[in-house]
């Protein structure tokens, strides 16, 4: 059974439930006056499974839905200049960056996803690697494929004399924070030189924009290795590593791997690094931000009203078993069910929606 009493604590702490005066509830208006289109942006670690719920969410409803994979950092300014409807990102919004906000917001998971290392080293499947050696990896300590430490956790592949070439990010993004929270708690040398955040400078390697910019370059330099989303290890020719988790065991990214991660104690809303002998250690929850009260920047109610349906839809579990072809994993039920509750908070002009 899932642990995720933490989580569901999150949410209630993490929104500020409002309640309308006398507990009233806005009525839809009879009829739309234009064809809504819901926008969104932000992360890029769950944008396959977004291109395909919203997809799916237009031919069932008529209702067009764009989601721009632009980077957590990037979502999050544009929902602060409330230019898109929802942002999406990888790690929950720091104190400062909420008050930097001009309204309250809600945080949703969305689904759980993973963190993989894509390697691009052909006739060398099934590499194993450890927090540590990625660290010392982007950190430069570690330059070729055939180091003595790589080898001693490989014992039975003929690794090459070839030169490693770390690919990261460039843009502000979640996808970063994830790996480098990890990196932070099984290297002290990461952690003191490194840190977490969304960007973290490497000065070995090349850098690229997204999720699709870090595996396209994967795919193309022979020799390097980067950190994607799992899915786009296979929506571009690279190779994954299986990881050492905090139990010792070496695994990949599967559905069954990123669940297990989340029945680790603790705080479940950083689910790396899990303790769980199943776990894949780079796993996360992805979420969505959105303003509770939905009366700004001449909204209509129609267009509120479509926004949470989205967001509803993606709680849904039509829509979470989306999740399950595409390499990542459905959130536990319990946590679904808190997340759409939340969703009941949202106003209109300060008063409940219906």
């Amino acid at each position: 059974m899932f642990k995720v009493k933490n989580i569901l604590l999150m949410l209630c702490m993490f929104s500020i439930t409002t309640h309308a005066e006398n507990g009233s509830v806005v009525k839809a208006p009879s009829a739309a006056s234009h064809k809504t289109v819901v926008t969104a942006a932000g992360a890029t670690l769950p944008l396959p499974f977004y291109n395909k719920a919203f997809e799916l969410y237009w031919e069932k409803n008529d209702v067009p839905v764009t989601y721009a994979g632009i980077g957590s950092e990037r979502g999050l300014k544009a929902l602060q200049r409330r230019q898109i409807d929802f942002a999406g990102v990888d790690v929950l919004p720091t104190k400062a960056e909420r008050d930097s906000l001009p309204g309250k917001v809600l945080a949703l998971p969305t689904c759980m996803g993973a963190v993989t290392v894509a390697y691009n080293l052909k006739g060398t499947d099934n590499l194993r690697l450890t927090g540590e050696l990625l660290a010392d990896i982007f950190m430069g300590k570690i330059v070729k494929w055939n180091d003595a430490r790589i080898a001693a956790v490989n014992p039975k592949l003929s690794l090459p004399d070839r030169e490693i070439t770390p690919v990261f990010r460039l843009d502000g993004s979640g996808t970063t924070y994830v790996f480098s929270q990890y990196l932070s708690k099984v290297s002290d040398a990461w952690k003191n030189a490194m840190g977490v955040g969304k960007k973290i400078g490497c000065k070995v390697g090349v850098a690229a924009n997204g999720n699709t910019g870090v595996a396209g370059l994967v795919e193309r330099i022979p020799g390097s290795i980067g950190y994607v989303a799992t899915e786009y290890t296979t929506a571009f020719d690279t190779q994954r590593a299986w990881l050492r988790n905090a139990a010792g065991t070496f695994v990949l990214p599967t559905q069954e791997s990123i669940m297990a991660a989340a029945e680790q104690e603790g705080n479940a809303t950083d689910i790396t690094n899990a303790t769980d002998a199943g776990a894949y250690p780079i796993s996360c929850y992805t979420w969505v931000l959105v303003y509770q009260e939905q009366s700004y920047a001449l909204r209509s109610y129609h267009e509120a009203q479509e926004t949470v349906s989205v967001l509803r839809w993606l709680l849904s579990p039509e829509a979470q078993e989306l999740t399950t072809r595409l390499l990542y994993s459905p959130l536990p039920t319990r946590t679904a069910a808190a997340a759409a509750r939340l969703l009941d908070s949202m106003t209109y002009e300060g008063k409940k929606m219906k």
